[in-house]
């Protein structure tokens, strides 16, 4: 027996379109989240080669915390356990690149947990948090334990080292001894900051193991130049401006850009989806007023870094950026007689 038309309607239900864009695509979460932590893997090695055994039992433990913190969290919370995606490895090595190498491990398990437990989870989970959970892990164990985490070793190239020589990062050089002490320590310099032979943090070190992630990530489309390279030139422009002790224009821009955590945090951490804007002209926006605060605490402030805070502060103003840049709907009429 034949349907009905009746029948027919009920059995087929109605085409439903929701609002655009209707973007059909193979990417997803974990495939996005693994490919980045791929991109870290050329930075991680070359602290590894650097700092040797050090730098191994630092990421170990910052991964390994990360994801039996939120594996354990999801379980209480009776949510699917999804450390899979990859989110919370990203996480643990983003907070393990932030530390010095011979930290004692407790410290960094510290603020590993915090960036999941609290910054991550205790919002909501993945995709629901304002903060940009690595850096909180960070900002709490550098307030909480300042001189572990401002006590840099100097690379030794030995992957048996466990022993290294203490020294002061070149941007803390620069700001409480002068140029001619940074001289004087990392003779070659521009070489040394390129390359990661220098004191710092684990991804402090190699600028252009960063640099080939960084455009293997835009190659593929997963970052866009809008809020890294106005970040990036932003505190060039600054630097060369006012960063010199001779007066206006002579400050040294490719030092300040290649030296401290600039090309870690903004290429790997300003442009995390969920804590940054998300509209073009904001997220422009949002690299300069990122860049500005960096070289404000650089020059002015009581730190010698200001990467970090300056990411986390425009972190606030992410939505309202967002808000205020967003574009203008064309054909959008509106309704009459409605008061607002």
């Amino acid at each position: 027996m034949e349907a009905t038309p009746k029948e027919q309607t009920k059995e087929q239900p109605k085409l439903i379109v929701s609002i655009g864009p209707h973007v059909r695509t193979d990417e997803s979460t974990a495939k996005i989240m693994w490919t980045v932590n791929g991109a870290l893997l050329p930075a991680a090695l070359m602290s590894i080669y650097y700092f040797g055994l050090p730098a191994v039992m630092v990421l170990a433990v910052c991964i390994f915390t990360a994801m039996i913190t939120e594996a354990a969290i999801q379980k209480m919370l009776k949510k699917e356990i999804a450390v899979a995606d990859g989110s919370a490895f990203l996480t643990g090595l983003l907070i393990a690149m932030n530390c010095p190498a011979n930290i004692p491990l407790h410290i960094p398990a510290i603020g590993t947990f915090v960036a999941i437990g609290i910054t991550k989870q205790l919002f909501g989970g993945l995709g629901y948090n304002v903060f940009n959970p690595a850096l909180i892990g960070r900002a709490l164990i550098l307030i909480s334990f300042p001189k572990a985490m401002t006590t840099f070793t100097h690379p030794v190239a030995n992957i048996m080292a466990f022993d290294a020589k203490t020294m002061a990062t070149p941007l803390t050089v620069l700001k409480e001894d002068g140029v001619a002490k940074l001289l004087e320590l990392y003779p070659n310099i521009y070489q040394n900051l390129l390359l990661g032979n220098r004191a710092g943090s684990l991804g402090e070190t190699a600028t252009i193991a960063l640099l080939l992630g960084a455009a293997f990530l835009m190659i593929k489309r997963y970052i866009t130049w809008h809020i890294p390279i106005p970040f990036i030139l932003t505190v060039a422009a600054a630097t060369w401006m006012f960063g010199g002790k001779e007066g206006l224009f002579t400050g040294d821009a490719l030092f300040h850009v290649m030296a401290g955590g600039l090309v870690l945090g903004a290429f790997y951490m300003a442009t995390d989806y969920v804590t940054g804007p998300s509209v073009r002209s904001a997220q422009i926006v949002f690299g300069i007023a990122c860049g500005i605060l960096t070289v404000l605490i650089r020059l002015k402030g009581g730190y010698p870094e200001g990467v970090m805070f300056a990411i986390l502060i425009m972190n606030c103003f992410a939505p309202l950026l967002d808000r205020g840049m967003r574009s203008k709907v064309f054909g959008k009429a509106e309704a009459k007689g409605v008061k607002k």
